[in-house]
């Protein structure tokens, strides 16, 4: 008699989703926990000084990427909230199609992680808590957070994943 093992999966590749739901709890858990910190430690606009290219400060952004829309009435919120759930919805379709893919469900989760992240700020607060400063000189990219840094560190992955892929 032959059993076969009976698995949890939701990818059509026979590979579960659930290890990189967990990548993508890790980073909301990193994201929030911080941005609970920050906003206890620190008063709107404070900045502290950690090294001559680095500073910890609080702000709120209303918009999205580097502010966009953040002067606008406040039905982009709304709008940014809706563009999260939406994303992250996709990306869990992506996630359930390709799990067995390690690099792309890599970027898939930060990603995902990354936008929920940014999503319970919108809907807990109506904007994203924003902590870390990088500058050079007097020029400074605009603050950003956990967040944020694994929807970068997602993007490049795909961006990377793309051109492995597409030099085979």
């Amino acid at each position: 008699m032959v059993f076969k093992r009976k698995t949890n999966t939701f990818g059509s590749s026979g590979t579960s989703i659930m290890p990189w739901l967990g990548v993508a709890l890790i980073v909301i858990l990193l994201d929030q926990v911080t941005k609970i910190a920050i906003s206890r430690l620190f008063v709107y606009g404070e900045s502290q000084p950690v090294t001559s290219f680095f500073n910890l400060v609080l702000v709120y952004n209303k918009g999205a990427a580097f502010s966009f829309l953040a002067t606008e009435t406040g039905w982009q919120r709304y709008f940014f909230t809706a563009m999260g759930i939406a994303a992250a919805v996709f990306i869990i379709y992506l996630l359930h199609k390709h799990a067995g893919q390690r690099l792309f469900s890599w970027a898939l989760s930060l990603v995902l992680g990354g936008a929920i992240g940014n999503v319970i700020d919108r809907m807990l607060h109506g904007h994203v808590i924003d902590f870390l400063d990088v500058h050079v000189g007097g020029w400074h990219w605009p603050a950003f957070n956990i967040a944020d840094s694994a929807i970068c560190i997602g993007a490049v992955l795909f961006i990377y994943d793309e051109l492995r892929r597409v030099g085979k």
